[in-house]
């Protein structure tokens, strides 16, 4: 049908006309070849073309409306057409985006379903791995226990061991102490025991002296004996009486018996002496 409508066209109205106009200057083309090649080239004359006028010639407004008509119709069914294909192209299109999402559904869903059996398979891997470490550990916590209870006991044997050595150790030093103590307690009863000897002979009782009288002194000696030396503590309130005291302390000295004595016992007990006069008796 497009066909016939073209034809139509050509042969109707303006583009006629303009067809006739270009056949008839063809025609005149083609003799003026002929002529040139039939005829010499000295008598060969030119010839003017005639000049043909082509007129337009105005359409029927029938016709043309029914080619107008015609034409709508042809673009109605072309944009028909064309909107089917675009719809079919549409529908291609999305059956293939819905395949497409299919695919990838499907995909998916075997991801998923793969990643799930990796899941259990990694979550029985783990309860495996746990397992077989909670069983490991329940050996081991149950050797270091057998370990500590071995270390227990061994260390309950050595302290009672230690135990019964530091008593038989205390017991010893304790005997050993008190043979001492008892040894330095003669020691220095007996030193003391001179001294008093030695001051009482020393001392001379002034006149004056009186019952109830009472001089206290104290001295501080060397560990060879000798005095540093002598003060009066307490006054017997009688001159006479402490100079007395004073100058049977000077006489009794030096003090060598104690020289003999371990240093710890001087230190403790005759270093620094404290001495008490009083007429009817001499008491440390």
């Amino acid at each position: 049908m497009n066909k016939a409508f073209n034809t139509m066209v050509v042969f109707n109205g303006y583009p006629l006309s303009v067809v006739v106009a270009i056949v008839i200057h063809l025609l005149i083309l083609g003799l003026l070849f002929y002529l040139q090649s039939t005829s010499n080239a000295e008598t060969l004359e030119l010839v003017q073309p005639t000049i043909v006028k082509a007129l337009l010639i105005d359409e029927n407004p029938q016709l043309a409306e029914r080619r107008r008509l015609e034409r709508a119709e042809m673009q109605r069914i072309s944009e028909q057409r064309r909107r089917q294909e675009q719809e079919e192209a549409e529908r291609r299109a999305e059956a293939e985006r819905q395949r497409a999402e299919e695919e990838r559904q499907r995909q998916e869903a075997e991801r998923e379903q793969t990643a799930l059996v990796e899941r259990e398979r990694q979550r029985q891997l783990e309860l495996e791995r746990e397992e077989r470490q909670r069983q490991e550990q329940e050996d081991e916590r149950r050797r270091q226990e057998e370990i500590t209870a071995e270390q227990r006991r061994s260390e309950e044997q050595r302290r009672q061991q230690q135990e019964q050595d530091r008593l038989a150790q205390q017991a010893a030093a304790e005997a050993e102490a008190a043979e001492a103590a008892r040894n330095e307690f003669e020691l220095v009863q007996s030193a003391t025991g001179l001294i008093q000897q030695l001051l009482q002979e020393s001392w001379s009782r002034p006149p004056s002296a009186r019952n109830g009288m009472r001089a206290v002194l104290q001295i501080s000696m060397l560990p060879t004996g000798e005095l540093i030396d002598v003060r009066i503590t307490q006054s017997s309130g009688d001159a006479a009486f402490d100079r007395s005291a004073e100058r049977a302390v000077y006489s009794a000295e030096p003090f060598s018996e104690l020289q003999s004595l371990p240093i710890r016992v001087f230190n403790e007990n005759f270093r620094s002496l404290t001495l008490t006069f009083e007429p009817q008796d001499l008491l440390n």
